[in-house]
């Protein structure tokens, strides 16, 4: 700034209006001093100027994989708000291990973010409670966390409830379930609302037609289903990565997949999914982050986000 006010031949005060956009800088001054500054390339240091303010003008994203589809969705909204407040994200993958969760966050914090979106690996968060007391902002996306922290959810429970009534509706009794692991809240959801939809139909659950674990599994667990007694007609994949791994057995038969995925409207039969929707989930969360680091007033808020039927075909297959 001092390079500049000596270019310009003004003062440091006035330099410093310019570039803040104060008034009373008379327009011809102000145009010499921004001619200075294209000349001399300065850029101010945004880091002083918001921590003047006490902010950093940074959240902490802390997510599953950034490499799942779903979560770049997540990923990319939160940016999108953030950017319309004026503040980078700083992301990160806990691959579902709570102890890489909660090194991430701390390091968050350490570096001052002015908030927290945790898509939670564990159950466990009491380490972020003297950060919450310390007056960070956090909400818990896609999982609740606890700690009386906002929380922005799907209703899994429902989107499975809904799919999987959806193939009985068809015709099917027999329908196998194949999830993620039974640790992981949105499994262990998406397997409550299969058995619901089963008990609502007068359906008995068969535990041999359910499946819990990595999506690498999945069509081998398939595989042994098939090749028993009383094999499925049909088949409830838990998610995207799951109903990928169940394509490429070669296994055609009628499914109903959660979370919708890039050409699945291509395949023949096309899939049919109940689909969340990543960017209004990432949305929501950054939103009420952002509303609470402006301190907003308001109660503790628990959201859950609908869910949708998209027929296309492989669900509409009759035994």
């Amino acid at each position: 700034m001092k390079d500049v006010a000596a270019a310009a031949g003004v003062a440091l005060k006035t330099v410093s209006r310019v570039v803040n956009d104060e008034p009373g800088v008379n327009p011809a001054t102000a145009a010499r001093v921004l001619s200075a500054i294209e000349r001399l390339g300065y850029r101010r240091n945004e880091s002083a100027r918001v921590l003047r303010r006490g902010r950093t003008a940074s959240i902490g994203l802390v997510i599953e994989d950034v490499a799942d589809p779903f979560y770049s969705g997540v990923s990319r909204a939160v940016e999108d708000v953030a950017l319309r407040h004026g503040s980078l994200v700083l992301s990160g993958s806990s691959g579902e291990q709570p102890l890489r969760e909660r090194e991430l966050v701390l390091t968050f914090c350490s570096r001052r973010v002015d908030g927290l979106i945790i898509v939670p690996a564990g159950s466990d968060h009491e380490y972020l409670r003297p950060e919450l007391d310390a007056g960070i902002a956090a909400v818990f996306a896609d999982r609740p966390g606890g700690l009386g922290a906002d929380t922005v959810t799907c209703d899994n429970e429902g989107g499975a409830h809904t799919g999987v009534t959806h193939l009985i509706r068809h015709g099917h009794r027999r329908v196998a379930f194949l999830g993620d692991s039974a640790s992981i809240f949105t499994a262990a959801e998406r397997l409550r609302g299969y058995r619901r939809a089963l008990a609502d139909a007068g359906l008995p659950v068969d535990e041999s037609l359910i499946a819990m674990g990595p999506p690498e599994q999945a069509g081998s667990a398939l595989g042994r289903m098939l090749s028993g007694d009383g094999p499925p007609t049909a088949v409830f994949t838990g998610n995207s990565r799951i109903t990928v791994a169940v394509l490429r057995t070669g296994h055609r038969l009628a499914m109903v997949g959660f979370d919708d995925f890039e050409l699945a409207d291509l395949l023949v039969p096309g899939v049919t999914v109940v689909a969340q929707d990543p960017v209004r989930l990432g949305r929501t969360a950054a939103e009420l982050l952002f509303r609470r680091i402006t301190g907003e007033p308001a109660p503790t808020r628990q959201i859950k986000l609908p869910i949708r039927l998209i027929p296309r075909g492989s669900g509409e297959l009759r035994p």
